[in-house]
């Protein structure tokens, strides 16, 4: 090919966007943010496998109990909460979950004593507060700055609540792994004196229990309530009458911080100062606004009162680590087995043609196809041993596909003319839609599931398919009409 076909086939619309996309992927790896020390691996975020790390298996300790009672609800929630020194949380209308790891011989009487009847049991924990342990757990590993860590949900085959949650930490110890879900943040309360200047009153282990978020029917504003131990209640009003928040609430906000980081402000509200008068208060209620943006901001909330505590008991019942030398040897392994395909399919597709004018071209569009993947991938996708087997799929069936644009192009080994080309290029395109559009579906609910062994591979398929259908086949048709045409 001369220089003017070169020049005309790169200013071809889907040439060109080959193009770019190749080379903003390479900036995405590479350049985004600049780091001069990068190796190959640039910021492709690896995972357990390909970097060495810990990860944790841990157990809910707590029953989902379904009920049946002719009493007032709030009485058995009162008196399960006494008896069992646990939170008891009312999930629906005939179910409760109970925050403590308790036999259901166990809590027989207790149901009995409070005229009520248990119909089913199972051990784990309710949709929502699987959620919240997860908010909790991602909030702690994005303090930290670590971006590698996947937290999955686990539930046993037959039953219909979370039972365990597994984290997995790349390029973590086993040490600092078990600290990461151990340890509870410093949470303390202040009050504003005058100007910016605030006032130490309470830490977060004056607080003794935290609800969920809740709407005012009201005003519709969301918020969190709390509990004071009453020693946290005494300091809280002396501190308030101190700083006159009694009188004038609006000049004084109240200030939560988390490690020293500001979490909450708002000024004391107008009946909370009117009670503190009188004397202290320990039931409180932080608000956060309305709509989504308040209900947001209460969840948040909530997760730094609680100072990064689960609200549920997890025992660790499993454990493992991949050290760093193992990673490393997965990740050579994993590079040479993607340029042994590479080549094999090479080799295969040139005893097939026998014309190099047809191989590089499948070659460079099939490695610009991976480029492009590894450059969405970065920001979206560790890159684990299942997200890699992915990439080798992606190269298998990319190649399997320009083979079907080739052979149908082709017209007894001689290139038709521009009508037939178009022609039989449109039905190749076709067969391709059709077979991506078969692996997509099938991959979907693999991506949906919170598999971390399966939902790496399904979602590097699933963008390999699309990039394949919307880029570098389009762009390899044009390609190689304008090759076979010289």
């Amino acid at each position: 090919m001369n220089r003017e076909a070169i020049i005309n086939l790169v200013k071809d619309w889907r040439v060109a966007l080959l193009l770019v996309l190749v080379i903003g992927s390479l900036a995405g790896i590479y350049l985004t943010p600049p780091d001069l020390q990068k190796g190959l691996e640039g910021n492709l975020q690896f995972g357990l496998d390909l970097q060495g790390g810990s990860w944790l298996q841990m157990e809910f300790q707590s029953v989902i109990v379904a009920y049946s009672t002719d009493k007032p609800v709030g009485d058995l929630v009162d008196n399960l909460q006494k008896s069992l020194e646990a939170d008891v949380i009312q999930i629906d209308q005939n179910h409760l979950e109970i925050r403590k790891s308790v036999s259901r011989a166990d809590l027989e009487p207790l149901f009995a004593a409070s005229g009520a009847k248990i119909v089913g049991y199972q051990e784990g924990v309710s949709s929502f507060t699987a959620d919240e342990v997860k908010r909790i757990l991602n909030d702690k590993v994005n303090a930290l700055g670590m971006q590698d860590a996947r937290i999955n949900l686990l539930t046993p085959t037959g039953s219909e609540y979370p039972q365990y949650v597994r984290i997995e930490l790349a390029g973590v110890d086993m040490e600092t792994a078990q600290e990461i879900v151990g340890k509870q943040g410093m949470f303390e309360i202040r009050i504003q004196t005058t100007g910016n200047e605030t006032e130490h009153v309470l830490f977060g282990d004056q607080i003794t229990s935290v609800g969920v978020p809740q709407r005012d029917p009201e005003y519709q504003t969301w918020g969190v309530g709390f509990a004071l131990t009453e020693a946290g209640a005494q300091a809280f009003r002396e501190a308030a009458l101190k700083q006159g928040a009694v009188d004038n609430p609006g000049a004084h906000h109240l200030v939560m911080l988390l490690d020293n980081k500001t979490v909450y402000s708002a000024p004391l509200a107008g009946d909370l100062a009117a009670q503190l008068r009188s004397g202290p208060v320990r039931s409180l209620s932080a608000t956060t606004g309305t709509g989504d943006a308040g209900l947001d901001d209460a969840m948040t909330l909530e997760i730094h009162l609680r100072a990064g505590a689960l609200p549920v008991k997890v025992d660790v019942v499993g454990s493992g680590s991949v050290p760093a030398a193992l990673g490393e040897h997965f990740k050579t392994t994993v590079v040479l087995a993607g340029l042994l395909a590479l080549l094999t399919v090479g080799v295969v597709v040139y005893y097939r043609y026998r014309e190099p004018l047809i191989v590089l071209p499948m070659l460079a569009i099939n490695l610009a196809e991976i480029i492009i993947l590894l450059g969405i991938a970065r920001f979206i996708q560790q890159l684990d041993l299942a997200a890699i087997a992915g990439l080798i799929a992606v190269v298998g069936t990319g190649i399997d596909q320009l083979v079907i644009i080739t052979d149908e192009v082709l017209h007894e080994g001689r290139v038709p003319s521009q009508n037939l080309y178009m022609k039989r290029y449109g039905r190749a395109l076709g067969i391709i839609a059709v077979s991506a559009a078969t692996v997509f579906i099938a991959m979907l609910p693999l991506a949906l599931m919170d598999l971390s062994t399966l939902r790496g591979f399904a979602i590097i398929t699933m963008l390999g398919v699309l990039i394949g259908i919307l880029v570098t086949r389009p762009a390899y048709g044009k390609v190689i009409m304008a090759i076979l045409s010289k």
